[in-house]
């Protein structure tokens, strides 16, 4: 399509889009001022100015994304924002926790009680709950405002009662605007991903099971798959926080590395007697050089230094920052390179493995501050994401600059998806909107097919959806005690959990002491906790 006939048709939606604005101030979204002066002189003086729905300012605290850190300081550069500030009037003051600090900046900022007007966060994982930061006057409740001046939203809620499970809390409360994904293809993004042009040159099949695997992972350490003359293959890059994410191999023992669901009852992998077969086998793999032997270490950067080095086998990964990522950086250097998903391995031919699947709700979500001024006008602010002109723009950008409608289609345009720099086209999407990582809005598949653009993450994700999720946990809500116990528990927990799983499959900790690194856990609580998680469980369902 040629630019001129964009901008025609980007015109009249436009100015469309302007008439709607201008009628809904001057109609049924008039200001509050307005509405708390009654029909004195100062109520008709406010109506007659056709007073803006949405707020003039605000601040917004959500913590930096990577692919926004890469290309941008704040997220007031994404086109998605330059366009709400054009259409609606607000300019957005973005605060943003420097990366890896979210957890405990906003916690400080929660306690601090200086609050910006709104927080997006992950907000099922919030000390002591949701619930209890309403009780405490942290955020707001915002049940009557959403039917009020949410209609986008409250359509969402009524005619999608399953998101509605998930967004309320136990008490009934909502409590933010949420993230949503409802189509099942777009929450699988996870899992084990191998050099296919490894296994074509050694003459391998795709390994299936743990047996497999080792055999493979042997092969791609002797045989000198790179072809570069050097025993320098590195057959695992492991890493247990995506391991745990997304269950690659532990998933095989029919249990996770964290809590599961296993047919109403809740329980927790690590004191399971079949972590330690998982233990054993990881051992052996790294006393054989078949996983990278600096793992513990390797953090992001590392790790796309060594993927991208050519010297990676096989890797757990994300469709997008993974298999996308990598094949696009590789593509000049190695024509040769091909990554495809592999299938979650079982133990044996034809059986099953728990693999990764989100909800379509996984937690996050903009809320409200107490502290806001004009509450209803920034609930109408966020509203305008969740109805039809939001989804696009929140998930595609700006039409004309970053996507096209063809045929009611919205197709991204070149400069996005022909974007030469080397950060790939996810990074190129993150410029212009949201759809690349989770937010207050609706996922619109259409941004996932085109996200996926490449025939190996098509593939992979059909793979990695055959693992079994039946045992997986939904977004549980914990109430303020039980947050309370279970998030001091679970600090100590999880530090020596990690602390001595790393031990194990280094051999600094014999496999002998597994008994007594069992009962440790429990001596530091792990029954309590399964027992408050058990009873957020129950509640979740009655609701």
């Amino acid at each position: 399509m040629k630019e001129e006939d964009v901008m025609n048709k980007r015109s009249l939606p436009l100015l469309l889009l302007a008439i709607a604005i201008t009628a809904a101030a001057a109609s049924g979204c008039k200001d509050t001022t307005a509405e708390r002066s009654g029909s004195g002189e100062e109520g008709e003086a406010a109506v007659k100015a056709k007073v803006s729905p949405y707020p003039a300012a605000l601040s917004y605290w959500v913590p930096m994304n990577a692919n926004v850190a890469a290309t941008m300081d704040s997220f007031a550069e994404i086109g998605v924002y330059r366009e709400m500030e054009r259409l609606t009037g607000t300019k957005v003051d973005f605060q943003h926790s420097p990366m890896g600090q979210d957890k405990d900046q906003f916690h400080l900022m929660i306690a601090s009680g200086k609050l910006p007007d709104v927080i997006e966060y992950s907000w099922s994982g919030v000390t002591k709950g949701p619930d209890n930061a309403i009780k405490e006057n942290r955020i707001i409740r915002l049940n009557e405002l959403v039917e009020k001046f949410a209609p986008n939203l409250s359509k969402v809620l009524r005619d999608n009662p399953e998101f509605r499970q998930l967004v309320l809390s136990d008490e009934g409360n909502l409590y933010m605007f949420p993230s949503f994904t409802p189509d099942p293809g777009s929450l699988v993004y996870n899992g084990l991903a191998i050099r296919q042009d490894w296994l074509d040159r050694l003459g391998l099949p795709m390994p299936a099971t743990l047996p497999e695997w080792e055999r493979t992972l042997t092969a791609f350490r002797d045989m000198d798959p790179n072809g570069n003359g050097r025993k320098d293959e590195i057959p695992l890059l492991l890493d247990l926080k995506v391991m745990n994410t997304g269950h690659a191999l532990i998933g095989a023992y029919g249990i996770t590395t964290g809590f599961y669901n296993d047919s109403g009852e809740v329980k927790y992998g690590p004191v399971d007697p079949r972590f330690k077969e998982l233990l054993i086998v990881m051992n052996r793999w790294y006393k054989e050089g078949l996983i990278d032997k600096d793992y513990a270490t390797v953090d992001q950067k590392l790790k796309d230094a060594k993927m991208t080095e050519g010297i990676v086998g096989a890797m757990a990964m994300n469709i997008g920052y993974g298999i996308g990522t990598y094949t696009s950086a590789m593509a000049q250097v190695d024509p040769d390179f091909r990554l495809e998903g592999a299938p979650y391995p079982s133990l044996e031919p034809g059986g099953t493995s728990i693999g990764q699947m989100a909800y379509s709700f996984n937690g996050r979500g903009a809320a409200i501050s107490a502290s806001a001024e004009n509450p209803e006008k920034i609930v109408r602010w966020l509203d305008y994401a969740y109805g039809e002109a939001g989804q696009l723009l929140f998930n595609f950008g700006i039409e004309g600059e970053s996507y096209t409608l063809k045929d009611g289609y919205p197709t991204f345009s070149d400069t996005v998806v022909n974007n030469s720099g080397k950060l790939g086209v996810g990074y190129a999407m993150t410029r212009y909107a949201r759809g690349a990582f989770a937010g207050p809005y609706i996922s619109d598949k259409r941004f996932n097919e085109q996200y996926m653009s490449m025939p190996q993450q098509t593939r992979a994700v059909a793979v990695w959806s055959k693992a079994d999720h039946a045992r997986l946990l939904p977004p549980l809500t914990q109430n303020s005690a039980e947050s309370v116990k279970i998030t001091a528990m679970m600090n100590d927990i999880q530090a020596y959990y990690e602390d001595r799983v790393n031990k194990f499959i280094m051999g600094v900790e014999p496999l002998e002491q597994f008994d007594n690194f069992t009962a440790s856990i429990r001596r530091m609580g792990i029954d309590e906790v399964l027992r408050m998680k058990q009873a957020a469980l129950d509640r979740f369902m009655k609701r």
